[in-house]
């Protein structure tokens, strides 16, 4: 199968000490599968007094994934859901014609210490249902399917490999899973999807002979079987899913295959219209850089 591409993303700093590395989107690969946005952060170690907090902003035509090795965070949105998230588990949010939401310290964990480490990823909405209705769905650790088959083990997050399959409903075929490989692990990763990227969290792994860096989105065929080994314990990200049904145009937190509908989120948000969460009158403004109409 081999290494097809290798995206190493950009590093952005979010403040409060907490440092993401964005693989997705990137230059010459807007897509893996339906996945349009990729972002890694940590491990950090927030201090007791950081200000890390995402306040209320909007989002539309996608659905973020958020999946957590450490810490916790709180969601809120304008749906009225407040959920906290904890390792483990899955946050699938529907933005579809609008949603509004926050993510934050959770309570408990304020004024003190603790150690954040996740993935955010956005996965495009089929363009017949960019605008559907907003929806949130959490799906706890417990509930997500573990696989250990072939000399590989870990979790199905969203849709069907290894035998198993997620309780997740994405809104077309996609596939996001979790490898833990032990040291000294020597597999075959089968075919799983279209379209794949692996993405080593820990340490450096081998794929058909290819090393492939901690930290790299490593894009595969995924349609053929590969090797994978692993000299180090590491987990490793699998992401993919079928194509998209056309490019997608990425403004700030909006998605759409038309820039006219971005342009009208842009002015709904400056607005009001998008919703609100209940009890929280903050808000992220608009960028100043504003898409050309």
């Amino acid at each position: 199968m081999g290494v097809v591409a290798r995206l190493t993303g950009l590093d952005k700093d979010l403040g409060g000490g907490l440092r993401v590395r964005r693989l997705l989107p990137a230059a010459g690969r807007q897509s893996v599968g339906p996945f349009v946005f990729f972002d890694h952060f940590g491990p950090v170690e927030i201090g007791a007094t950081a200000e890390v907090d995402v306040r209320p902003h909007p989002h539309i035509g996608l659905a973020t994934v958020t999946f957590l090795f450490d810490g916790a965070l709180m969601h809120r949105d304008s749906l009225g859901n407040e959920q906290r998230i904890e390792p483990g588990a899955v946050n699938w949010m529907t933005a579809g014609r609008g949603i509004v939401h926050s993510e934050r310290r959770p309570d408990d964990l304020r004024g003190r210490s603790y150690r954040a480490h996740g993935l955010q990823l956005w996965a495009a909405l089929p363009r017949a249902l960019e605008d559907c209705p907003p929806a949130f769905e959490h799906t706890p650790a417990d509930r997500l399917p573990a696989f250990d088959t072939g000399g590989l083990r870990g979790r199905v997050l969203v849709g069907s490999a290894f035998g198993v399959r997620s309780p997740v409903t994405p809104a077309a075929p996609t596939l996001y899973a979790v490898l833990d490989l032990a040291a000294g692990t020597a597999a075959t990763l089968p075919p799983l999807a279209a379209q794949l990227a692996l993405y080593p969290v820990d340490a450096d792994v081998t794929v058909d002979g290819e090393s492939v860096a901690r930290g790299t989105l490593a894009v595969l065929d995924g349609t053929r079987p590969a090797p994978l080994a692993a000299s180090q314990a590491t987990r490793v990200a699998l992401l993919g899913g079928e194509p998209l049904d056309g490019r997608r145009l990425i403004w700030w937190n909006f998605v759409s295959t038309r820039r006219e509908r971005i342009l009208a989120a842009a002015a709904d948000w400056e607005a009001g219209r998008l919703g609100r969460i209940a009890g929280d009158e903050s808000f992220i403004p608009l960028p100043t850089d504003r898409p050309v109409p």
